[in-house]
């Protein structure tokens, strides 16, 4: 039998501390993407009885599925203490106690208790390794909840937020964050319904919603559209297009319709960093830069240019113009992990294109910022404060994973994958944009620095 210890303490009153627990969402919050895939969350918390089902990934292999695990609740004081053991899954067992204390200066104290026991046989080498995943994945949990629950503390209004791509690498978390603050988290739904509350629609359909749907809805954040990483044929990108374009439009339009009923409401709409043009050099690029002609360019004017009905309605407009999202579990880092893991990774190109980085933790921060301050529209640049060339970025993620960086990936690369388009508007593209106006309008980047924000999204120890 081994046992884990990890104490963390937290700036916030211990009943607080211990409700964000039992909220929805805490779960996939605490739970390192790439690492860890949760399953739905129980519909009463922590009560004893209840169960979570997740699975293990396994590593470097782009999010294929390893092992199930089980969790069951067994025993649980409100604001005292929950435990969980395991009923199924890789190790011969595992009881995790979670005990919740003030400490002399008022702050909380969560002291984690792991006890568990690896399958017989098991080499030493490997069961070596366990302790610092553990110490990775309880160092990932601490961050992420002394992040939320500070973001949490400046947000308290309670409001109803509907959101569309809830299933996506950006939505499944930002879902989760929001939910832990306590607020009406309404998914938008194409096919079957994930629960009672969420809201029907068909986003390719001029008709397609109801603009009753969201009478009581506060704010929508609108991330749903076709993924964009393919070859850039005729097809895929009439779809990139219409997939955001008929969708911004139908949700305007439904909140504009609604407009009249005196409710002040909201629109945060994705939009990315091709909005600026694939190359635009040293050019530090604020959101009143001249946009690009390109492809992805006119794509994102489009875009932005669909929620017309609704500011003209007076609804609040935000358009979040995202770069680079850094995270395990997806996107641009999730593809090139394998090969960096492997010692074969290297820049993408000359590396000298600028990345417009930011961590999927910081993103989803930032979009619950924009939704939930009033007085904040337009644009705005969604990206880290400290751009990073191509080059620098594979460098610095050798670094972090304690690997070589010593084979460039040649232009050719990419555009095999996605066609010399593609490749220039996405592998090759950079765009330096300048990250002034969210930290004006307060959004608190919590990884401003690419090392700490890769060992942060990897749960490295």
């Amino acid at each position: 039998m081994a046992t884990f210890t990890h104490d963390s303490t937290y700036p916030h009153p211990r009943e607080e501390v211990f409700a964000w627990h039992e909220r929805p969402g805490a779960f996939t919050r605490l739970s390192a993407p790439g690492q860890i895939r949760a399953g739905a969350e129980p519909a009463v918390g922590l009560q004893p009885g209840t169960r979570q089902t997740f699975s293990l990934l396994v590593p470097g292999t782009l999010g294929k599925v390893g092992p199930t695990w089980v969790a069951e609740h067994t025993a649980y004081e409100v604001g005292e203490r929950f435990e969980d053991v395991m009923v199924r899954g890789p190790l011969k067992s595992w009881r995790h106690r979670h005990l919740f204390s003030d400490t002399a200066t008022g702050d909380t104290l969560i002291r984690d208790h792991v006890d568990y026991e690896l399958p017989l046989g098991l080499p030493d080498v490997v069961a070596r390794l366990v302790e610092p995943q553990l110490r990775g994945s309880f160092g990932f949990r601490e961050r992420q909840l002394r992040d939320d629950l500070d973001f949490h503390a400046r947000h308290r209004e309670p409001k109803v937020i509907a959101v569309s791509g809830a299933t996506g690498l950006v939505g499944r978390q930002l879902v989760a964050l929001l939910g832990g603050g306590g607020h009406d988290v309404r998914r938008m739904v194409r096919g079957k319904s994930l629960g009672d509350r969420d809201i029907r629609w068909s986003p390719e359909d001029s008709d397609g919603l109801d603009p009753e749907a969201l009478r009581d809805v506060d704010i929508v954040v609108h991330l749903a559209g076709e993924p964009i990483g393919k070859r850039f044929t005729a097809h895929h990108k009439a779809r990139v297009f219409d997939s955001r374009v008929r969708s911004t439009d139908l949700l305007a339009r439904a909140l504009a319709t609604l407009s009249s009923d005196g409710r002040e409401r909201a629109l945060v709409v994705a939009s990315a960093a091709g909005y600026y043009g694939a190359d635009r050099g040293d050019e530090v690029l604020t959101e009143v830069s001249a946009p690009g002609d390109d492809f992805l360019a006119l794509v994102c004017q489009a875009w932005e240019a669909a929620a017309d009905p609704a500011r003209a309605a007076g609804v609040r407009v935000v358009h979040v113009r995202t770069g680079y999202v850094q995270s395990a579990g997806g996107g641009q880092l999730a593809l090139q992990l394998p090969l960096f893991q492997a010692g074969l990774g290297g820049r993408l190109g000359d590396g000298q294109q600028w990345m417009p980085w930011i961590t999927v933790d910081d993103l989803v921060r930032l979009y619950g910022h924009v939704a939930l301050t009033p007085g904040l529209s337009g644009p705005v640049n969604a990206a880290a404060p400290s751009p990073v060339r191509a080059g620098e970025y594979a460098a610095t993620l050798a670094r972090v994973l304690r690997r070589p960086s010593l084979l460039p990936v040649p232009s050719v690369g990419p555009a095999v994958l996605l066609g010399a388009e593609g490749a220039r508007e996405l592998a090759l593209a950079g765009q330096r944009m300048d990250a002034s106006r969210a930290v004006e309008w307060g959004v608190e980047f919590r990884q401003p620095e690419l090392a700490g924000g890769l060992r942060h999204v990897l749960a490295l120890a």
